[in-house]
């Protein structure tokens, strides 16, 4: 679902409705942006987490909406909250035993699609979290820019530009020129 600009005022009335207590409101906002969310953390945060660390952002975001002054900017005002989430993870993560590499690909769905996504996750974070909002969750250039609050121009240079640094690190040896 393409969000337009004629949307973002459905998204402002939204977050105020939730603001004011209503629920069904903020659970049409949680399936408008868990796509999104879900892709920010899975940029940080190893798969089996991110989904977990989803609901911890709407937890959050739902115990901090009375705060946020600007309706309109609640998209990108997610997507830090989802940052800072995977950051609050990572601090808080324990050193574990290391798993073998075939036990842990037995649990994967398409071990191939693992591979991919942790090729994507060695790229810069511009461009790590556009593209797996992109591959990974089937967002558009434009319904990036729209729910992340990014610039659409700064959308499609990422996405380019981390295109082209992926395919190099799929095909090692040929040149993307």
């Amino acid at each position: 679902m393409l969000q337009t600009v004629e949307s973002q005022p459905k998204d402002a009335a939204l977050v105020r409705s939730a603001q004011g207590g209503d629920r069904a409101a903020f659970g049409v906002l949680y399936e408008k942006y868990s796509g999104m969310v879900h892709g920010i953390l899975l940029a940080h945060v190893e798969y089996r987490y991110a989904e977990d660390l989803m609901q911890d952002t709407f937890v959050k975001a739902l115990e901090q909406l009375p705060r946020l002054r600007e309706p309109g900017a609640f998209g990108g005002w997610l997507a830090a909250i989802a940052r800072h989430i995977a950051s609050d993870h990572h601090r808080g993560s324990r050193p574990m035993a290391e798993v073998t590499e075939t036990a842990s690909n037995d649990r994967r769905p398409d071990g191939a699609a693992f591979a991919v996504l942790d090729l994507v996750k060695k790229l810069p974070e511009s461009y790590r979290e556009t593209l797996i909002l992109r591959l990974v969750e089937g967002m558009t250039g434009p319904e990036i820019a729209a729910r992340t609050g990014l610039a659409p121009d700064s959308v499609r240079v990422n996405l380019c530009r981390g295109m082209k640094l992926l395919r190099s690190q799929l095909r090692p040896g040929q040149n993307d020129e």
